[in-house]
């Protein structure tokens, strides 16, 4: 799931899809747009500080760099599309300076996945979920204040850091930042401290580790940013209420990673 941040940078025209039972994600950002369909329950969706509730066949379509968090109401089951602005490059274009104010909408069709391995069929879909949008919402011009700016920075040193040393300190010496004033404007903008972020978002890549690797828990820990491995079954059970070895078994993450 921490790979989110990378797709669509590199590959020009890049598309894939996946479905998900019960996920969580905290704050996170990337240059792809994303798509999220709920098939199956109810999910809470954050996008740049607005709350969604969707429900069966509501879709959202986040726009690039927009800041956004889910996490699973209960149980649900949702289907995430990642792809290149290249793919839809007239509406890129006309609107790469714009967000949605309401980034929810009907979902017009339901997706026949198998049709979509071809790339004019792709691109079909996603113009047709684009012209859902503009019928169903107003565009604002999107946020470049100096704020999110550098919010943009911390969690991209988050993102390539979390693995290792990571802390506001080391954040403020690399981008020359003050320490104080740094933290308060994470908290301010996220709700959560820099530190219970960072945590998070470790124990969210172990989740997605322990599902899609074969590493042990040893290693995974590791990877993730923890020399002490009491302290990573601690804060993994804190925030999702079983053991990383109940959790690799049963592979559904249950809590709320706020």
């Amino acid at each position: 799931m921490a790979f989110f941040e990378r797709h669509g940078i590199e590959e020009k025209e890049s598309f894939f899809f996946f479905t998900r039972d019960n996920p969580s994600f905290p704050l996170h950002f990337h240059r792809a747009y994303e798509v999220i369909i709920v098939n199956d329950g109810e999910l809470c969706l954050t996008i740049d500080h607005k709350k969604y509730r969707l429900h069966p066949a509501d879709a959202a379509l986040i726009f690039p760099n927009q800041m956004h968090e889910f996490t699973t109401i209960h149980q649900s089951n949702i289907t995430i599309v990642i792809f290149s602005p290249e793919l839809i490059g007239d509406f890129w274009a006309e609107y790469k300076e714009l967000v949605p104010v309401n980034n929810v909408f009907s979902l017009p069709f339901k997706p026949d996945w198998q049709k979509l391995s071809s790339i004019y069929n792709q691109k079909s879909f996603l113009y047709s979920l684009c012209g859902s949008l503009i019928e169903e919402t107003a565009f604002i011009t999107a946020d470049h204040s100096s704020k999110t700016k550098v919010l943009y920075s911390i969690l991209l040193f988050i993102d390539k850091n979390f693995m290792k040393e990571c802390s506001l300190k080391t954040v403020s010496a690399e981008l020359n930042y003050d320490y104080a004033y740094l933290s308060k404007l994470f908290l301010q903008m996220t709700k959560m401290t820099f530190s219970k972020y960072l945590s998070h978002y470790r124990i969210s890549h172990a989740c997605y580790l322990l599902k899609n690797s074969q590493q042990s828990i040893n290693e995974i820990a590791e990877n993730c940013g923890y020399t002490n491995l009491k302290t990573f079954h601690r804060n993994f059970y804190r925030i999702n209420r079983k053991s990383p070895t109940s959790y690799r078994k049963t592979g559904d993450r249950t809590a709320d990673f706020l």
